[in-house]
């Protein structure tokens, strides 16, 4: 039982590592050979776990995402009304985000540039898991009347679109600022979606 569980351990130390080195000097400084000092084993010992450093990169990604929606899914369960959790998982999206790379000395885009194609494949289905997400409060929505009609689905792809536009992809933490002033500016954009989407 203890080797199922030494595995992950050490995988979240690199992934841990990863995040801190990247943040420090971006994907194409960092080597394998730093995340293996950082976590203090052998370089050998992270292609135990990790086929490359590109594979090593996106997986922070995805695990960054997979926390954010297994926040997205605690809101749907949450009492009020679907605007409000609708209102409260967008600004969770934006912020959540920004919260993850606050750290970073360079925009997301600029730091993985060389992860790019796939990055943006992955974009795709992280956006699509959000929406199915959020789909599921806004058809609640419309079952209590507090929304109208509409494909629940289609409308959560407007509203992650919509909201889009806000996430720090291109942007440093020194350019995105104070993230107060970005969680107000998320929380207007949300309102006036929500508004076009009431009943």
């Amino acid at each position: 039982m203890n080797n199922a569980t030494q595995p992950k351990s050490t995988r979240d130390a690199i992934l841990d590592a990863s995040d801190k080195l990247l943040a420090k000097y971006g994907y194409k400084k960092m080597s394998i050979q730093d995340l293996a000092d950082e976590v203090g084993i052998g370089k050998g010992s992270i292609y135990l776990h990790f086929s490359s450093k590109e594979e090593i990169a996106l997986s922070q990604i995805d695990r960054i995402i997979d926390r954010l929606k297994t926040r997205l899914i605690t809101i749907t369960g949450r009492s009020g009304s679907s605007a409000q959790r609708i209102a409260e998982m967008l600004v969770l999206r934006v912020i959540f985000r920004c919260e993850s790379v606050h750290h970073y000395s360079q925009g997301i885009n600029d730091l993985l540039s060389q992860l790019r194609p796939k990055l943006l494949e992955r974009r795709k289905k992280y956006f699509e898991e959000e929406a199915v997400i959020l789909a599921g409060v806004i058809a609640q929505g419309q079952r209590d009347s507090e929304f109208g009609p509409g494909d629940p689905l289609a409308l959560a792809r407007v509203l992650v679109t919509a909201t889009n536009a806000l996430l720090p992809y291109s942007l440093s933490a020194f350019e995105l600022g104070d993230l107060k002033a970005v969680q107000a500016e998320v929380r207007a954009v949300a309102d006036l979606l929500i508004r076009g989407l009431r009943n």
